[in-house]
């Protein structure tokens, strides 16, 4: 696996373990993250500025997910599918050097280790959805 892909799924973890807590800034909790699940520099950095930046987008995004989340309401997700749209958005919308189709592509493989067959569907429609209509923030 790559680091980045691994990189990814530990962000993807992070962002469970703070949306369960309630927990809104994720520095108290990074240094027993990282003893759990010890990574080299470089994963680690990329992990966290997805989380950092996730967090920090968190009420623009879920605007985004409420718009284009059809008949579902942001709280009756799945935690875990609700935080790869998450981290997914703010790839797309938010990150320089990440070509979207790639984005989603990596949202989609975290989806399918995480989650289910129906989830992974659903993440990718509304991510292509916001790709298509949302011009990029710059």
């Amino acid at each position: 696996m790559g680091r980045r892909r691994k990189a990814r799924e530990l962000a993807l973890q992070l962002l469970y373990q703070l949306d369960v807590q309630g927990e809104g800034n994720p520095q108290p909790h990074l240094d027993d993250f990282w003893l759990r699940h010890p990574v080299d520099p470089e994963a680690r950095e990329f992990a966290e500025s997805l989380v950092r930046g996730t967090k920090t987008h968190e009420a623009e995004i879920d605007e985004l997910i409420a718009r284009y989340a059809e008949n579902w309401e942001l709280d009756r997700m799945a935690v875990v599918d609700r935080n790869i749209l998450r981290q997914g958005i703010f790839e797309l919308r938010w990150t320089s050097g990440v070509p979207p189709k790639v984005a989603i592509n990596e949202a989609l493989e975290v989806a399918k280790k995480f989650s289910t067959h129906e989830s992974s569907r659903f993440i990718n429609g509304i991510l292509d959805r916001i790709h298509k209509e949302q011009a990029p923030a710059s």
